[in-house]
């Protein structure tokens, strides 16, 4: 029998070890589920551990994946579908962290809701791996199968608590406006697709940058206009992911009603997941679209977004009584302030962007690890007014607190304050003066957030008692806290190692720029 046409060779056994990773994760995950089967009623606590175990084995895969593929990196698998470089390494490791962190502040608040099941875990694992393949994804097909894995869990998540109205709520307000991002993104792809015929990230770049001379993009048939919608509409689908502005409302809606642990995984792992495909998308794919004469590249657009979504971020979070609601604001201008990297073009930049994730995470997880603590039966304990007189009642987990507030503003001796002095030294390393105005723009914001988060402070340490039952904390939980916020002054005082970390992430996405702007210029 003749074919029309030739079969493509199947993949082989190095593409496939090359994702081992996310096979051993998936496997983990739809283990769980059969885990949980066999496990007594009231043993189900025993999957979060099965999980963590999981997450160990793959983090160990992780390390053994850049020991041997160090010195060839980058690596291409899957027919140019599947990248694994430093940024991959590092954001998988990152979404780790955040799984397992998330996973063990999990355990306590199950029990306090009487939802302890199994398929929690595995959702968080099916997550997981979402966005460890859009780590990897240098195809815009892989990508969005990723990020709709990602999404679909997260969902699902939201909406755990299928007894609790608030989390049924904000399920279906996340579902609605996350699928219709979703759609938005598609058709910005598909166009994109349209224009260049290609949807490998890399390919696209050399097809744009064939029709670019001298910052001016040409051609027959003149596709700027196409490539310009489809920016806007790409753009439009990933800024919804991490919460900018102006797709920025479904954020504190969705951080309240979740279950608080959920809240805690969505806002570090899938923010995270978003700004990795943030950048490969704008950096990898459309790095020729970043400056344009006559026309508005992504540069702009992405520097007045970063500019409004830090403003109505730190301006939102003044008002919050609800401290999910004021951590959800607090989030939307972190988001702000991460895009300055990425819109930096600098290695110090690029490096500003994966150190503060990382202390984010961190921080982050710390922070609703004495939410939970403060959650009992029939006490939702979400309101700041819930943390009065916390140091007279648990001064350990004060100070802790007080930890994690400082560098969320940014303090100095805290690794919030090295993150940011990456972020803002990076606009005003690239020598343009607009990005100066931004980075005053960013200070200012800065010194805004140190109100609310200083509201926290008041509250444990000058507030009197308004709750004398003991908090809810257990030894993981205990243990969990105290190493954030640890690994927080350390890296405040002594950044280097973590410096290492986000310089490998750094250099590849440096490198892969820097050919994408070699071939636009010539």
């Amino acid at each position: 029998m003749n074919l029309l046409f030739e079969l493509p060779p199947l993949p082989t056994l190095r593409d496939t070890m090359l994702i081992v990773p996310e096979l051993m994760l998936t496997l983990f995950a739809c283990a769980a589920l059969v885990v949980d089967i066999a496990l007594p009623r009231g043993k189900k606590s025993l999957t979060a551990w099965f999980c963590l175990v999981g997450i160990g084995f793959v983090a160990l895969a992780l390390v053994q994946q850049y020991t041997l593929n160090a010195d060839k990196l980058p690596v291409d698998a899957f027919y140019q579908m599947a990248r694994i470089d430093g940024l991959s390494l590092v954001f998988r490791g990152i979404f780790l962290l955040a799984a397992a962190l998330s996973i063990v502040l999990s355990v306590k608040y199950l029990d306090v809701e009487n939802e302890q099941r199994g398929e929690y875990y595995a959702l968080i694992l099916f997550a997981t791996t979402g966005m460890m393949f859009m780590a990897i994804g240098s195809d815009l097909i892989s990508i969005y199968i990723g990020l709709e894995l990602m999404a679909l869990t997260v969902y699902v998540l939201v909406g755990y608590l299928k007894r609790n109205e608030r989390s049924n709520e904000a399920a279906m307000k996340y579902f609605f406006m996350g699928i219709f991002s979703s759609a938005v993104l598609l058709y910005g792809m598909s166009i994109l697709y349209g224009v260049t015929g290609r949807t490998n990230l890399g390919q696209i770049s050399e097809a744009i940058a064939g029709y670019t001379q001298n910052g001016q993009l040409q051609g027959e048939g003149d596709p700027r206009m196409m490539l310009i919608l489809a920016l806007v509409l790409i753009g439009a689908g990933l800024l919804f992911k991490i919460a900018a502005v102006p797709f920025h409302m479904w954020a504190p809606d969705a951080y309240e009603g979740a279950p608080t642990s959920v809240t805690a995984f969505m806002s570090v792992g899938p923010k995270a997941a978003a700004y990795v495909l943030l950048a490969r998308v704008l950096l990898f794919g459309l790095g020729p679209l970043r400056d344009m004469e006559g026309l508005p590249g992504w540069s702009i657009m992405l520097g007045v977004v970063a500019a409004l979504t830090m403003t109505v971020g730190n301006i939102g979070a003044v008002t919050q009584e609800n401290i999910k609601r004021m951590l959800a604001y607090s989030s939307i201008a972190q988001a702000g302030y991460i895009m300055l990297g990425v819109l930096a073009g600098t290695q110090m930049g690029y490096r500003g962007v994966v150190f503060h994730l990382v202390i984010y995470t961190l921080m982050n997880t710390g922070a609703f690890t004495v939410i939970i603590s403060l959650h009992r039966k029939g006490i939702i304990g979400e309101k700041v007014d819930d943390l009065n007189g916390l140091f007279a009642k648990a001064p350990g987990v004060a100070v802790m607190m007080l930890v994690f507030m400082l560098s969320l503003a940014g303090i100095p001796t805290t690794a919030g304050f090295i993150g940011k002095y990456f972020l803002f030294g990076s606009l005003i390393q690239s020598g343009k003066p607009w990005m100066v105005y931004l980075a005053v723009i960013a200070v200012v914001n800065t010194a805004i957030s140190f109100y609310y988060y200083a509201r926290f402070i008041r509250a444990m340490f000058l507030n009197p008692l308004k709750e004398e039952a003991p908090l809810t904390l257990s030894q993981p939980m205990r243990v969990t806290m105290a190493v954030s916020a640890v690994l927080v002054m350390l890296f405040g005082i002594y950044p280097q190692p973590l410096i290492k970390v986000a310089d490998l992430a750094a250099k590849s996405i440096s490198t892969v720029y820097a050919q994408a702007s070699g071939i636009a210029s010539n």
